[in-house]
């Protein structure tokens, strides 16, 4: 097998040949045809994440070691498994749900693998869908994307979900004709904003900086659009949606992004925290009880939220984002025009060729 690697931490990534692992156990051996590059794989890149005050976080700290392989928006054919592996058809195309956790403890049992203090995600702990093969530890994390476009299923298993989850947060506090606010419309809040009009009955604003973001917003179903970098944003929002939305949805996670959003909250309102831009805001602690409003971080989503995600999908619910489509040899290129902004219009997914 072929794995594009980080040799170093944010210098160009190397090709590198290793032998094909064989699945043992509940593994399945998937060769990888579409791999997306998130955002987050930017930050992996570097080996650091920012939490604001001059402080933070490096992948080393977090048991990731040289060489390594990301990519874990993951889709491909089953090409083997081992001998505990049921229910997988050796030479089907799955989606693959790459938030895996240790399997056995309490938040893994009821489904929340996300939730995992020793996780075993693909591409951000274990080998992902930058190299030509990957093992997936058991067929339960094979999902069927029907006739969902693979690059487009592969871009679900993580941008997709983390866009459907963080609606779902805010679903319970927008009712029929609410408004409620997407922050950041590229790739994550792309997604969002095609996904909402099929979940949410509410009124869509959507903020960007980048005007050609808000234009393909109104083609999506928003009923409006903010600049949000205007000095006036925030009076905006509150001149659109009568006073403030009932929630709103942060893809950028920068300081000035957060302190907009819970600016453009109604009494009551939800702000749902998402973008890793990194930094930190200060927010009045008297607005919590005077506005009486929330704000929750969120995280990727579920097994079955990947599940729900592709049958709104695959019933036609929901308009596809753009996708580009890259040879894995221009994953250095693509991780670049990412750290950059304004060079991806939607989401790039690198292919591989056949290697076996």
């Amino acid at each position: 097998m072929r794995a594009m690697q980080i040799i170093e931490w944010g210098q160009p990534l190397e090709s590198r040949d290793y032998p094909t692992p064989a699945p043992t156990g509940d593994q399945v051996l998937l060769r990888v045809e579409s791999a997306g590059i998130c955002h987050s794989d930017v930050h992996i890149w570097e080996g650091a994440f920012d939490l604001g005050g001059g402080h933070t976080v490096t992948l080393e700290q977090r048991g990731v070691r040289l060489p390594f392989t990301m990519g874990h928006e993951i889709a491909g054919e089953a090409i083997a498994h081992g001998p505990g592996a049921t229910g997988v058809e050796l030479g089907r195309r799955y989606a693959v749900y790459p938030w895996i956790g240790c399997g056995a403890c309490a938040v893994c049992r009821r489904g929340d693998e996300l939730l995992c203090l020793t996780p075993r995600t693909l591409g951000t702990r274990t080998a992902g869908g930058y190299g030509s093969h990957v093992v997936v530890p058991h067929p339960r994390y094979l999902v069927d994307y029907g006739t969902v476009s693979q690059p487009l299923a592969a871009t679900y298993t993580c941008s997709g979900i983390t866009a459907f989850s963080a609606l779902k947060k805010i679903q319970p506090h927008v009712d029929v004709d609410d408004p409620f606010l997407i922050i950041g419309a590229g790739g994550v809040g792309g997604q969002a904003v095609r996904i909402a009009p099929a979940y949410l009955g509410g009124r869509m604003l959507v903020a960007d900086i980048d005007g050609a973001k808000r234009a393909h917003a109104l083609e999506a179903g928003a009923a409006g659009t903010i600049d949000n970098a205007a000095p006036d944003a925030v009076q905006q929002v509150l001149q659109h949606s009568g006073g403030g939305v009932a929630g709103a949805i942060d893809f950028v996670g920068s300081p000035r992004t957060m302190e907009f959003g819970v600016g453009a909250l109604r009494k009551g309102g939800k702000l749902v925290m998402v973008g890793l831009y990194g930094g930190a805001a200060s927010i009045s602690t008297v607005l919590f009880p005077f506005k009486m409003m929330s704000i929750e971080g969120s995280y990727v989503g579920t097994l079955q939220d990947l599940t729900e995600l592709l049958q709104l999908a695959q019933a036609g619910k929901i308009t596809p984002i753009p996708i580009e489509t890259r040879s894995v040899a221009r994953a250095t290129e693509s991780l670049m025009d990412l750290k950059s902004g304004g060079k991806v219009s939607g989401r790039v997914v690198i292919t591989h060729e056949p290697c076996r």
